[in-house]
């Protein structure tokens, strides 16, 4: 009976998942797959952007489809791993025993797409044969590791490039990468357990009485303040959908929209709240449910996409060009010279959301469930 250790599945502590699952022994195992390329992603940053991001691992196989990958985040977004079978491993850079498993290995290719200081110290330290992307030099300052990567860096750096920018996020970190880009779609997949909690709160709730759901996300960004619509905008869209028996509203926030939302359920009693308080995967199954989500450029936008539904994303102080719209996002930009600043602050009267009018949103409602 001999040991296969170069098997992608195998664990190293403890048997493999055939041999727990089957019985199977190295020697007779159908499901040996021995490791051809190791490959290290590297990629922290919000929740939404390492999740859009996944869109990358569709180029990757096709590249290396003998490979092994591993992706290197932070604890905070190593459950939107779960359920993808692209990704053989994940690892969190808060657990103190990663940067020692990194370190001890030789990677085949480390792909690092952020400009970022503190991943790209990873980049620099992790061995690997090849590295694309980003890394920081014996300064500590970061420096691109191909040329594909200059556009991107100088993107960041300036804020009249980022305005003039017309690619999407997934053509530029395929192209950054030097992966060929086939509009590939961002990877999210329910467990059965997830379904389940879907289908229950839809039992529960009744939903089935209605012909059409239409979700609100009031979630935003820590960070940038107006990826947030007004209270008074989608009250005045849900008045508007009031009218139709048909549609059912669902409503979306996290724990800082507590307020705000309870603020809707006070406005109608149409609304179905789905609460503040759900799990990040909870929130992915529930999120299912709706056959339009209208939301900010946030986490939402992207869950949403990568589970395939109609999206109206409103937009404001960040890049609308960058969202890869798949044929299913609507974009509400408003006429503004100002946008795609990226402050986190603005004293503009108005604002660029309080540009956006409940009448935009509404009339591409209707356009969806017409």
């Amino acid at each position: 009976m001999k040991l296969k250790n170069d098997c992608i599945h195998f664990p190293g502590d403890r048997p493999c998942w055939p041999n727990k699952q089957f019985g199977n022994t190295c020697d007779n195992c159908e499901y040996y797959k021995p490791i051809k390329e190791k490959i290290l992603i590297i990629k922290f940053d919000a929740i939404g952007d390492v999740l859009r991001t996944t869109s990358i691992l569709p180029s990757v196989k096709r590249e290396f489809p003998e490979s092994q990958i591993i992706w290197l985040t932070k604890s905070n977004a190593t459950d939107i791993f779960i359920g993808n079978d692209l990704v053989d491993e994940v690892l969190a850079v808060e657990n103190t025993f990663t940067l020692p498993k990194l370190l001890a290995q030789n990677f085949d290719l480390i792909l690092h797409p952020d400009a970022s200081p503190t991943s790209a110290a990873y980049a620099k330290i992790i061995s690997a044969k090849e590295k694309r992307g980003f890394t920081v030099d014996d300064k500590g300052k970061v420096v691109t590791l191909n040329n594909e990567a200059i556009e991107w860096f100088e993107m960041g750096a300036f804020d009249q490039l980022k305005k003039a920018n017309t690619k999407t996020y997934q053509e530029i970190i395929h192209a950054l990468l030097k992966l060929k880009y086939n509009k590939d779609e961002i990877i999210l997949n329910l467990t059965e357990s997830e379904k389940q909690f879907r289908d229950k709160f839809c039992s529960e709730n009744n939903l089935n009485r209605f012909k059409y759901l239409v979700g609100l996300n009031t979630g935003g960004s820590r960070r940038w303040k107006y990826k947030k619509w007004r209270l008074e905008g989608f009250k005045e869209v849900i008045t508007e959908l009031e009218k139709f028996p048909e549609v059912g509203v669902l409503l979306f926030g996290g724990d800082i929209e507590a307020e705000l939302n309870s603020a809707l359920k006070e406005h109608s009693q149409r609304i179905i709240d789905t609460g503040t308080k759900n799990s990040l995967r909870e929130f992915f199954a529930l999120i299912d449910l709706v056959d339009v989500l209208v939301t900010g450029d946030t986490l939402a936008l992207h869950v949403a996409t990568a589970l395939k539904k109609k999206v109206i994303c409103l937009f404001g102080p960040t890049s609308s060009s960058e969202i890869e719209d798949y044929g299913r996002i609507i974009k509400i930009v408003p006429d503004m010279d100002c946008l795609v600043c990226y402050k986190p602050d603005c004293d503009f009267v108005p604002n660029c959301m309080e540009k956006i009018t409940s009448e935009m949103v509404i009339e591409k409602i209707k356009s969806i469930i017409a």
